[in-house]
Order: structure tokens, then C-alpha cells, then sequence
């Protein structure tokens, strides 16, 4: 490809790219060339593309050496004349620095290299132009250490190994008995330079190279290198940031922060990234490069009077003292700090969004190394996109583009207070399964998490994995803990759904319920201690941790009316009791697109009337125990209509196999035994009778309505009669749709349907009143939604179980897919986690032929998801795509849901 441009040059206002180039330039390559464009001090240099990068893991350092070096060469001559040196010179040297840039941002994940070029006689050059022989030799031995950690491979392998640069600088210090690296005198650093090298030698076998170009193509290709490394894999699997995107190279001329007191080099935002506030901010060094900001070795100071002082306070330094011993660059070089502050407005009103900036102050003149769109936390994000609206500075389309939709969940939950976590001791770490912190004291089991709780204790259930029956202590624990299951779990699920902090497959826990304790390594934690969850993070916390509740302010209800204009997508949510539906209605719902049934049956003695009707050996007996379950549900339905306020109720019939509302275990079967006054054989042959191999796909959802007439008869007198209780006794206009679950097959359906219909005409007679309801199907078998068709025939409404639709599609066990799932995910088999990201290719394209399908049917057939993919954003945009008309998610993701909906229709350049 010899026409192919591979560098692109920029410097003395002119630049061969532009803003607009983020995937061939780079984003630090594309605002560079934007930063001169618009006359920004920028220090001269060229930027090798993203594509060469690609072509280097195909082709090897030496061929792409080639490919690149005829335009290399020519960009470094208009280096050299921009900055008036010579690379290579040994009495007017150009120095340079060689930094990676992804499109996307990735701090600090890849390789620099800064001060290339010196070498023994160029440092002697640089010394007597600059007339500082210390600053000279300090560059030396940076560059020296920096190429033989990033290059060279001198890097320590692991943290148990010491870094042999370190080991030289702390022996030469103790030599000299100094403290601090700023101590050395220049014969001080002309030694390291000495020991440096022999290291290099001992340790690699080669010398240190002193030819600056076999030094520019070791780094750039380093640089290359360093986008493979572990922590930038790592960085970009946690950030879905494409492996094949790549990195560009940026070569820079240098400008040195080190040079003395009139020199400086600094990191700014151009508005705070942790609050949002309008307030320019940062931190700076006097005499140091750009490594010595972030390293830590020395404490930089901050940028602003304001800034500083803001900072004293909470240190507890007097003002006077501030002033003396940590005063701001805009005290210390007033000058400068009045150019960076003018450029730092200019910068965020030309890109219309917080900048983070980098610069360099080399004898009084300022220089801007990088400005990119600033990271930020959730409230900043929302907090900035909705000040720069009413500051005119974008529009509403774009403030809502601006908020990421996952960042909204930082808004949602309580957080750790930040102090207090610096403090804590960390236990282990499990998967962080649904966000939020909490603190309370251990205990095991879900009766007794309950009655804890009404005795006003703080509490964490601890359980190896959860199941339905523990739904009570779920309920009434602060926070929940599981040494097994995943992302998509029960513990997991359920905790989303009621906005509970979980962390879950801790698996380091030794859990023993029989002892009550938790071992982890040589500790032990007995029931009763106190620990703390932050299921943001996964991590588990020894001892109380103090929380504070997350703050949802004006802006984030602004930003949300704002998704309603734009979204075409309803957002409903998956709520199963009075309390869950107030939560989503809090929170934007739509209506209720899940209501789990099964759900309403562990809390106080129903799961006994429940026991009683699955044990019963007749229908006259199951009938029995139905009729006390019969105002309990009408019941708890009224109050989820009532929450809910005339929007659309999706409430499921029973689903699960009946096995998980059995007890298991001898005391509980003889309990049940006592209570229903039957021996306690007949109860555990009963319970060994209900076991199945695969349960999953076995005696649950509409098969158990079709052996069972009278449970299916039973749900839909108590769905009906209390739609019409609420619009009586509240004059709500209720909205029902009763959902039939797990159908495969249009007959189960029409089964199903008929004993529906037939129990809606019995109780309109009986009450000599009627209301409107709809009756549809979950689609989550395969079969139903390539026979969608046939279905939509009896169906009103489809809605997608996506969990189990991915259950059953790639035939992934959820339960046990963490044994094989990492390893798909490391080798690339799968992109993301089925569970969590809907798989568009495989279940994508059977929700879409369904509805297809369905709708050359009926037309208006209404179509929504409601499993957990309902509150991710790609999926909820493949959604909008799908032509379904609402997601349905855990209430506590409904804003999450709602933003996608808007991103959805503004990404394809829709209108209101």
C-alpha cells in the first residue's frame, strides 16, 4: 500500500489532520492537530496512525520500520525547523517525546517515553545551550530509566520484585545521605546515568543505544507494543473498547517543566470532574516533568487561589501558612497561570465539553501538551450536560448524548463515604451485582435476617448461593452476599429488582452455616460481626463503614424529562410488590412489564397455603388451599394498581416448578408435617415426587396452569376482582394484561386463555360490572418465536423472557455458565456476557422474526422485554431498532433505561 499516509504532522498552527480524525489520529493526535488549527501553543511533532499499529501486529517491528520510516524522517525535518534544533545534534539537540493515543481515552495504560535523543554528548550539548548542566543530566538519567523500563523491559515483573532503578537511586541517596531525588547535585545524577547503563548491560546483555534514531524506533514501536499489554487489555475489557481499534503514536518535541523556578508542569480540568462545578482546577510542580504530577514522589500543589485554599481548609492549614509553603501557580506565576486560564475557556468552548488538560511552563512560556474530553462521575456528567444547556453551550439533543446511561446508576444508589473507605480493611472480593453500599451484621439464614430486622438491626444475609425462599431476608437484609452464582444469579436479580447492594461468587468465602461463620484465609467472621458491601466494586469490607445516600439533584430530573421528549421506547419496570412499583414510579415507570407472581408468596404464613395446595393429594384439596391464597393476592395486586395509578399492569402467572416452594430439609418437612397434621413420610415422599433432573425445563410456567386449572382459575379471579375493587374503591382506570408464561406451542396458549376468559365472565357476573384486560404470552422458547405467527392469533401482547430466551437459544446454563463464560469472553468466542448483553446475532434475530411475525398478524400487536436485559443500554437500544414498543428492567435501572430509549432515536438523527 505505498499510497497509504501514515503521519500526519502538526506545529506552528497548521496541522495535516484535524478534530474530526479520532480514528486514524488518535484522540491525542487528532487535538493536537485541532489545537493548532485553532492557535493553541502547541510544541510541534507528527502523529503516526491507529492503521499502522494494525499493520505492525501483521507485519513485525522491522518491516513497519520500513513501511513508516520515508515519512518519518520528512515530518522531523518540519520538527526541526519549527523548534530551530537538530535531532541528533550533539550542540543544539531536539528532544522528544513519544506518547501513545488511542481513539479512545486510556490513561496512563500504555507507554511513554520522554527526553529521547540524549545521549553522552548531546546531554553536554544541551547542558551548555541551556546553561544548567543539572537539568541537563536529570533529563538524562529520566530518559535512560524510562527507555529501559518501557523499552528495554526493565520493568519489575511482579510487585515482590524491586525496580532496579529505584534500588540504584535509593543506594545513591543514601551515599550522599539526601532525602529527596531533588537534593542530588549534578555529579549525583552523572553517576546514576553511570549505574543506569550498567544495569541495562548486566540485566539485558546490550547497551544502552546512543544513536537517537535506533532510540525513536525502539519507542515507537514500544508504544505499539504497549496496547497488548496486560493493564491496557485489561482497561479496555472493562471499558468495551475494541482490541482492533489500535493506538497511533504521537511525537512530540519537547518542552521541559524541569528546567527551574521558572518552570512548571501541570494537569487541569476545565470544570470539577468528581462534582460538575464550574470551577477551573488542578495541580501543578515547580521545576519537574509531567511523570512527577501523577507519580505521587512529590505532593503537587494546586492550580487556583481558590482551588488552594479550598484544599488547606480541609487539611487544616491556615491561610497564612497556605500562602508560604503551598501556594497556587496562579500566586506563584501569574503570568502563565493568566494564559493557561484564558486557553483552558477557550479549549471547553471550542470542544463544548470539560477538557482535561495537560501543559508544561518552560522559563515562563506556556505550552499545551493535550486536551481531551475530560472523565467524570455520574453526577458531574449530569450536573455538566445540563449547566452547559442553560449556558447555551449545547443543545438539547446533545446533553442528553452527553450522559452515558450507565453512569446514571452512581445516582441511584447509597455510596461509601470516600473517607471512610480509605480506612477499611478489605475482606475479599465477589462480583459487584447490583450497585449500591451497605452496611450490617452477618447473619445466615432469611427468618432470621427477617426477624432481625424487625428488632431494627442492620443486617448482611450471607448465604453460598440464594434461592425463592430466602426472598424474605433478602427483603428485609440491608445488603446481601453469595460465595456463588453470577452476574445474572438469583441473588443478583432480585437484588437489582429491589435495589438492594449484592455482591455475589465471592469465592474465597468458606461459608458453614452449621458453625455460623465466614473463613477467609486465617480470619474468621462469626454471625453477629459486622461487615459492609459496595456492589459497585464487588468488594467486601471488615467492620461498619459509614454510607451516605446519593443525591439526586434538580439536574437529574431535568435530564429525564428531557429522555421523554426524545424516547419513542416506553420504559416499564419489573415489579412484584406495592413497594417495588412506588419505586418505579418514583423513577419514571411507564407501567410494570413483570410482576412475578411467585414472589408474593414467601412473605409471612402464605408460603404454608402455598405448601399446602402443592402437597394436596386432590383437586378438592388444592382448591382448599388456593382459596386462602385468593385474598392475598387480590390484595397485594390492588396495591400494585394503586401504586401504579392507571398506567399498564403485566402481571405472569405462576412459572416456576413447584419444587422451590417445598422444604428440603428434614426439621422444616416435620414442621410442615405438624402444621398440616399429615405424617412426615407423606411429606417427604411428596417433596422427593415434585424433583426433577432439569426442573428448568420441566413441570413450570403454563404446563403447570394446564395440569392445574384451578391455580391458573385462581391468579385470574384475583388479578380481575382487584382491578375492579381499585377502580371502584380509588377511581383508577386500571390497565391490566395477564401474561401467560413459558408457551412453546399456540395450543397451550389457547388452553390457557379459555380458562381465563371463562374465570373473567364468571366474576363480571358475579360482580354485574366488567373491565378491560388484555392476555398475552412471555416469549421465551425458541418454538414460540419462529411460530410467532401461529401465537399471535391468540396472543394480544408478546413479551420477550430474554433470560431464559438466551437460556435456551445458545443452550448456556446460567447457573453454571461461570465455569467456561471467562474463558469465552478472554479468548474472544463471545464479546460480551449473554446474560447481561443481549446477544443481537442469536436471540436479536429471534425477538425481531417474532415480532415480524407476530405483527403480519396484528398489526398492533404491543411488544416489550422484560428480562435483565431490559435495563442495558445496547440492548434497550436494540430494542428501539426491533420496532418494540417498551423495555421492562429492575426499577432501580428505569432512568439507565429511559436514557437509551432518547439515545436510541438521537443517534439515528430522530426528532422529538
Amino acid at each position: 500500500m505505498p499510497n497509504v499516509k501514515r503521519v500526519y504532522t502538526f506545529g506552528n498552527k497548521q496541522a495535516e489532520g484535524n478534530g474530526k480524525m479520532r480514528e486514524l489520529l488518535g484522540g491525542k493526535g487528532a487535538n493536537l492537530a485541532e489545537m493548532n488549527l485553532v492557535g493553541i501553543p502547541v510544541p510541534p511533532g507528527f502523529t503516526i496512525t491507529t492503521e499502522v499499529c494494525t499493520e505492525y501486529y501483521q507485519h513485525g517491528k522491522e518491516e513497519i520500520i520500513k513501511m513508516i520510516k520515508p515519512e518519518v524522517e520528512a515530518a522531523m525535518k518540519g520538527v526541526e525547523k519549527n523548534m530551530g534544533m537538530e535531532f541528533g545534534s550533539s550542540s543544539n539537540p531536539l528532544l522528544l517525546s513519544v506518547r501513545s493515543g488511542a481513539r479512545a481515552s486510556m490513561p496512563g495504560m500504555m507507554d511513554t517515553i520522554l527526553n529521547l535523543g540524549l545521549n553522552d554528548e548531546a546531554v553536554e550539548g544541551l547542558a551548555k545551550k541551556t546553561g544548567n548542566a543539572r537539568f541537563a543530566w536529570d533529563s538524562y538519567r529520566r530518559f535512560v530509566q524510562m527507555y529501559g523500563d518501557v523499552v528495554l523491559d526493565m520493568k519489575p515483573q511482579s510487585k515482590e520484585d524491586v525496580d532496579p532503578f529505584e534500588e540504584i537511586i535509593d543506594a545513591i541517596k543514601e551515599e550522599k545521605k539526601v532525602k529527596n531525588d531533588t537534593e542530588l547535585t549534578t555529579d549525583d545524577l552523572k553517576e546514576l546515568v553511570i549505574r543506569f547503563k550498567a544495569a541495562i548491560k548486566k540485566n539485558t546483555g546490550k547497551d544502552f543505544p546512543t544513536n537517537p534514531w535506533e532510540q525513536l524506533w525502539g519507542a515507537i514501536c514500544a508504544v505499539f507494543s504497549s496496547w497488548m499489554n496486560e493493564r491496557a487489555i485489561l482497561y479496555r475489557k472493562l471499558n468495551n473498547i475494541p482490541a482492533e481499534w489500535g493506538t497511533a503514536v504521537n511525537v512530540q518535541a519537547m518542552v521541559f517543566g524541569n528546567m527551574g523556578e521558572t518552570s512548571a508542569t501541570g494537569v487541569a480540568f476545565t470544570r470539577d470532574a468528581a462534582t460538575g462545578e464550574d470551577i477551573f482546577n488542578g495541580e501543578y510542580l515547580v521545576n519537574a516533568q509531567g511523570e512527577d504530577v501523577v507519580a505521587g514522589i512529590r505532593t503537587p500543589q494546586e492550580i487556583t487561589i481558590e482551588g488552594s485554599r479550598r484544599w488547606a481548609e480541609l487539611q487544616g492549614i491556615s491561610e497564612s501558612e497556605r500562602a508560604l509553603k503551598y501556594p497556587s501557580l496562579e500566586e506563584v506565576m501569574p503570568a502563565a497561570y493568566k494564559e493557561l486560564n484564558e486557553i483552558q475557556q477557550h479549549l471547553e468552548d471550542y470542544f463544548k465539553d470539560m477538557q482535561d488538560l495537560e501543559f508544561t511552563i518552560q522559563n515562563g512560556k506556556l505550552w499545551m501538551l493535550q486536551t481531551r474530553n475530560g472523565k467524570r462521575t455520574g453526577a458531574a456528567m449530569v450536573r455538566i450536560a445540563m449547566e452547559m444547556l442553560r449556558q447555551g453551550v449545547i443543545d438539547a439533543p446533545t446533553a442528553v448524548l452527553r450522559v452515558e446511561p450507565e453512569k446514571l446508576d452512581e445516582l441511584l444508589h447509597p455510596v461509601f463515604d470516600k473517607n471512610a473507605i480509605k480506612k477499611a480493611n478489605i475482606i475479599a472480593k465477589g462480583l459487584p451485582a447490583s450497585p449500591g453500599a451497605a452496611t450490617g451484621q452477618i447473619v445466615f439464614f432469611a427468618d432470621e435476617a427477617e426477624k432481625w430486622a424487625a428488632e431494627g438491626k442492620q443486617t448482611i444475609l450471607v448465604r453460598i448461593e440464594t434461592s425463592p425462599e430466602d426472598l424474605k431476608g433478602m427483603n428485609s437484609a440491608n445488603g446481601i452476599l453469595t460465595a456463588r452464582g453470577g452476574m445474572t444469579s438469583h441473588a443478583a436479580v432480585v437484588a437489582r429488582g429491589m435495589g438492594k447492594c449484592c455482591v455475589s461468587g465471592a469465592g474465597d468465602l468458606q461459608i458453614d452455616y452449621k458453625a455460623r461463620t465466614i473463613a477467609v484465609g486465617n480470619k474468621t467472621y462469626k454471625e453477629g460481626d459486622w461487615i459492609s458491601l459496595d456492589g459497585s466494586t464487588g468488594i467486601i469490607y471488615e467492620g461498619k463503614v459509614a454510607t451516605k445516600d446519593a443525591e439526586v439533584s434538580g439536574d437529574f430530573a431535568k435530564l429525564m424529562e428531557l429522555t421523554d421528549e426524545y424516547a419513542h421506547l416506553k420504559v416499564r419496570a419489573n415489579a412484584d410488590t406495592p413497594r417495588d412499583a412506588k419505586t418505579a414510579f418514583r423513577f419514571g415507570a411507564q407501567g410494570i412489564g413483570l410482576c412475578r407472581t411467585e414472589h408474593m408468596f414467601f412473605e409471612g404464613d402464605r408460603i404454608k397455603a402455598v405448601r399446602e395446595m402443592i402437597l394436596a393429594d386432590d383437586e378438592a384439596g388444592r382448591r382448599k388451599a388456593l382459596a386462602k391464597l385468593l385474598p392475598i393476592q387480590r390484595g397485594d395486586f390492588e396495591g400494585l394498581f394503586e401504586a401504579m395509578n392507571g398506567l399498564p399492569v403485566t402481571v405472569r402467572l405462576l412459572d416456576p416448578p413447584l419444587h422451590e416452594f417445598v422444604p428440603h430439609f428434614e426439621k422444616e418437612q416435620k414442621e410442615l408435617a405438624a402444621d398440616l397434621n399429615v405424617p412426615y413420610e407423606t411429606i417427604k415422599n411428596k417433596v422427593e415426587s415434585l424433583a426433577e433432573a432439569n426442573p428448568m425445563l420441566g413441570h413450570r410456567g403454563c404446563r403447570l396452569g394446564i395440569t392445574y386449572p384451578e391455580i391458573t382459575e385462581m391468579q385470574a379471579r384475583a388479578i380481575l376482582e382487584a382491578a375492579l375493587n381499585t377502580r371502584k374503591n380509588k377511581g383508577i382506570d386500571v390497565h391490566v394484561e395477564i401474561m401467560v408464561p413459558l408457551v412453546g406451542n399456540v395450543k397451550e396458549l389457547r388452553n390457557q386463555k379459555e380458562v381465563i376468559k371463562n374465570t373473567a365472565e364468571a366474576v363480571f357476573a358475579e360482580r354485574n360490572d366488567r373491565i378491560d384486560y388484555m392476555i398475552g404470552t412471555m416469549i421465551e422458547i425458541p418454538r414460540a418465536a419462529v411460530t410467532a405467527n401461529e401465537i399471535a392469533e391468540e396472543a394480544e401482547f408478546f413479551s420477550f423472557g430474554t433470560n431464559d430466551l438466551t437460556q435456551m437459544t445458545l443452550g448456556f446454563s446460567r447457573d453454571d455458565v461461570a465455569k467456561f463464560l471467562p474463558v469465552y469472553l478472554e479468548k474472544g468466542i463471545l464479546k460480551h456476557d449473554p446474560f447481561q448483553v443481549l446477544d443481537q446475532d442469536g436471540v436479536g434475530q429471534l425477538v425481531r422474526e417474532a415480532v415480524f411475525k407476530g405483527r403480519g398478524v396484528k398489526p398492533e400487536l404491543k411488544c416489550g422485554i422484560c428480562g435483565e436485559h431490559g435495563g442495558e443500554p445496547s440492548s434497550v437500544e436494540f430494542c428501539h431498532y426491533a420496532g418494540l414498543n417498551y423495555v421492562s428492567c429492575s426499577p432501580f435501572r428505569v432512568p439507565i433505561a429511559r436514557l437509551a430509549a432518547a439515545h436510541a432515536v438521537l443517534k439515528q438523527g430522530g426528532e422529538k
